[in-house]
């Protein structure tokens, strides 16, 4: 048994934090992106160049449905084409180069946006940063998935949607210290803001070095052992896990030799672990939060909220303070599976509560305090217990060989659900239109249950365990309920399969989440 795994400190992976801290501006990127998008569509000086006056609604204008649609849908349209080619281009081009092309897709788009006053112009420019955005998503969380120790995986992946909200939140501030100005600086100025990031990504890339497990999978150990050695603490078996990963690719590769597309459907082994992957990304669309995070402004500006662009930042800041409150729960107890049948269960709670408020009492103040008080309710449920477990469950479940593409294909499809929600979430909540509002909700509230009976029946547990063990798992054939308690006895000792049987113990349950450099003692 190593000695040193069990006195390990965050401390001693400071390098690691440093590489994945580089990466997690990618999804600051996107939320700051999202952050902002939302409130311009609310803004009179944006809608005074896309949009039209309208005396009926409270800001005295509005944008056209079609418009509306596609300023939020082109984005998740383009990260979804991004996303779903990200095995095909991981074929041939490292995470860190991925990213590099996504800040200066970025950049582009942002030129676009910027010096333009025709939709179609603005439209390409959504689009652009929507492929952008895919790859950051995308290739960011496969960094931090391959990089990361496994004690600290889900510790990571909190951070990583700490700084999609916080992104969010820095967005939507932005937009409020700018939606008083009566001209085209009221939306030009946020869209400025949008250049600083992607700088510091693409600095940062330089300094970190390529994913260990993408080069070991390529064939390039020795670059893949450095990789790791640069990762890990000093004294850390890194010979031992380097030859771990090999083994569980060798292994993965001799159920099928293939790495491409088809070869996610081919076997049933593979085909299990892509369909859980997809739906457990997509547990984020069913939640219908999309809606209320992508037209927040809007949506509280329909529903005669006082201040709509304040109340935005409140949303946002008490989402962020549900991830907080998770960072301290995730490392120690981290239930994938009850975690998010909990969250997927308080936000189809809340959806109903706020459809039947608003459907009874109408658009009134008192109505919409209630709407804020419980929309923020919502968001606390949405971060602290769906968003970051969907995109961490989704991520540890592909194979080694297959990671890029089962992954992005799960990115890819939570894309489109992203894209499916804002495209015809308009022709509910816009008055315009069929000026539901927040009576939206009741369609959200059977697809939350309908998800929660999925994790139940379907998503495996996968707390503390490395990414080698969940193949074993996996390649026994076991059922989702019979994760948690299994013990793994590794690829490389040519050991028998383990036997299904709980933990004696609390030493036995840290000895699982280690297990695979315990078993070289």
């Amino acid at each position: 048994m190593s000695s040193t795994a069990p006195t390990e400190t965050w401390k001693d992976h400071w390098k690691c934090f440093f590489a994945c801290g580089i990466i997690v501006l990618s999804p600051f990127q996107y939320g700051l992106d999202f952050g902002i998008i939302g409130g311009l569509q609310a803004m009179v000086g944006f809608l005074k160049v896309f949009g039209y006056p309208n005396p009926n609604v409270p800001s005295g204008w509005n944008i056209d449905t079609t418009r509306q649609q596609l300023i939020s849908s082109l984005m998740t349209l383009g990260a979804f084409i991004s996303a779903g080619t990200a095995g095909f281009v991981a074929s041939y081009f490292g995470r860190r180069q991925c990213l590099w092309a996504a800040c200066v897709l970025c950049c582009v788009s942002n030129i676009i946006m910027m010096t333009t006053e025709s939709i179609g112009a603005l439209y390409a420019g959504r689009f652009l940063i929507g492929l952008a955005n895919g790859y950051f998503m995308t290739f960011s969380q496969l960094y931090i998935q391959e990089s990361s120790p496994a004690k600290y995986r889900g510790w990571f992946l909190t951070i990583f949607q700490f700084f999609t909200s916080f992104g969010t939140l820095i967005g939507t501030i932005i937009d409020w210290a700018t939606a008083k100005r009566p001209d085209k600086l009221a939306y030009i100025i946020p869209l400025g803001i949008i250049y600083i990031i992607p700088f510091f990504i693409a600095v940062g890339l330089f300094f970190i070095p390529e994913s260990p497990r993408w080069l070991i999978l390529r064939e390039r150990y020795d670059e893949g052992l450095k990789s790791l050695t640069w990762m890990r603490p000093n004294g850390a078996p890194v010979a031992e896990e380097a030859a771990e990963i090999r083994a569980a690719i060798e292994k993965e590769k001799e159920l099928g030799a293939g790495v491409n597309f088809v070869d996610m459907f081919k076997n049933a082994i593979d085909r299990r672990r892509t369909v859980l992957a997809v739906c457990a990304v997509t547990l984020q669309a069913a939640s219908g939060s999309m809606f209320i995070i992508a037209y927040k402004a809007y949506f509280l500006t329909m529903a005669n909220v006082d201040d709509p662009f304040a109340m935005s930042n409140v949303l946002s800041v008490m989402g962020i303070l549900a991830i907080l409150f998770n960072s301290l729960i995730v490392v120690k107890f981290g239930r994938r599976r009850v975690i998010l049948m909990i969250g997927l269960a308080v936000c189809g709670i809340f959806q109903i509560i706020i459809a039947v408020v608003y459907d009874k009492l109408g658009r009134t103040k008192t109505t919409g305090n209630v709407l804020v008080a419980l929309t923020c309710l919502y968001m606390m449920s949405y971060n602290g217990m769906i968003s970051s477990y969907a995109w961490l469950a989704g991520g540890e479940i592909p194979s080694q060989r297959l990671r890029s593409y089962t992954f992005g294909l799960a990115a890819a499809v939570g894309f489109f659900g992203a894209w499916l929600t804002t495209f015809t979430a308009p022709y509910f909540i816009n008055p315009a239109s069929l000026n539901w509002g927040p009576k939206y909700g009741y369609i959200w509230f059977p697809s939350c249950f309908i998800a929660v009976a999925w994790v139940w029946f379907f998503l495996p547990e996968t707390k503390g365990r490395t990414l080698e063990e969940i193949d074993e798992m996996f390649e026994n054939r076991l059922p989702a309920r019979g994760f948690r308690k299994y013990i793994c006895i590794g690829h490389t000792d040519g050991a028998p399969k383990g036997e299904e049987r709980p933990p004696s113990s609390e030493n036995e349950k840290n000895a699982s989440e280690v297990l695979h450099t315990e078993v070289k003692a």
